[in-house]
């Protein structure tokens, strides 16, 4: 039987683009919600429009650059997650996982502060089964420096004291200003020239919804990995390599649906 949020979509499931239709889905439902910002729906739909231009696959570029964060993570003294809307929307139970997996707390830092989105965030969390959740005290926040907006109120627990920071979908100041409070920083954008994708230790040029389960994965892997081994992985991945890299996939990959494109067609 179909269930009602299939109903309410109306998106078959043969269709061409049903997983892309139903995260848009997610993220309207969230705006509904208090989860996203009215501007996180811009931005949902700016990612999008990267994932096609790199084939809507998580590259093996990517891979490498997961693999790389995953090392950085299990070194760390004090990793923290960083949760927006749009994320929280997107991969709730995902994002739990991967903070358990990782031994990380997940703290909320928001852009937009229109009152009653930290609660709405906090609820769907916590239905997803987070328990350590930062951010959500307001009356404790502390500010960072370098930076001017809502998002420099962070947990004194969380971000302010983490060593490295995950950003997935983050604004580009605020990553900025997170560098030059000495943080290392890892993000998953699908924009390889964005602020936040230049600013970044480490940049995973991937959809979130791809990125993390497979974090999670390698994670898991990794685990049993000795330190020197994380070490090694690190010192041989070039950031600036991996953003030339997926730039040049980009490339590639819409120079072959130049010919794909009109395959087929009488033009």
């Amino acid at each position: 039987m179909t269930n009602q949020k299939e109903k309410s979509h109306s998106i078959p499931m043969d269709h061409p683009r049903y997983k892309s239709l139903t995260y848009r889905h997610k993220i309207i439902e969230g705006m509904k919600n208090l989860i996203v910002a009215e501007a996180g729906l811009i931005a949902h739909g700016r990612g999008e429009a990267f994932d096609y231009i790199i084939g809507e696959r998580t590259t093996e570029t990517a891979k490498k650059a997961i693999e790389a964060a995953i090392a950085a993570f299990l070194l760390a003294d004090h990793p923290v997650i960083s949760v927006n809307g749009n994320v929280a929307a997107l991969i709730p139970e995902e994002l739990v996982k991967f903070s358990q997996v990782i031994s990380a707390p997940l703290e909320i830092n928001l852009f937009y502060r229109k009152e009653g989105r930290i609660e709405a965030i906090e609820k769907v969390l916590r239905q997803a089964g987070a328990q350590n959740l930062l951010g959500i005290n307001e009356s404790e926040m502390v500010e960072i420096e370098e930076l001017s907006s809502n998002r420099r109120l962070v947990d004194p627990r969380g971000i302010k004291k983490a060593d490295i920071v995950f950003v997935p979908l983050e604004d580009g100041d605020r990553t900025e200003a997170l560098k030059k409070n000495g943080k290392k920083i890892i993000t998953v954008d699908l924009n390889p020239i964005s602020r936040t994708a230049l600013w970044a230790d480490i940049t995973i040029v991937d959809n979130i919804i791809r990125a993390v389960p497979l974090m999670i994965k390698i994670t898991q892997k990794f685990k049993k990995f000795p330190r020197d081994e994380l070490k090694s992985i690190i010192a041989n991945f070039d950031n600036v390599k991996n953003i030339q890299a997926s730039l040049d996939l980009i490339i590639s990959y819409i120079e072959e649906q130049k010919i794909e494109a009109f395959k087929g067609l009488d033009v």
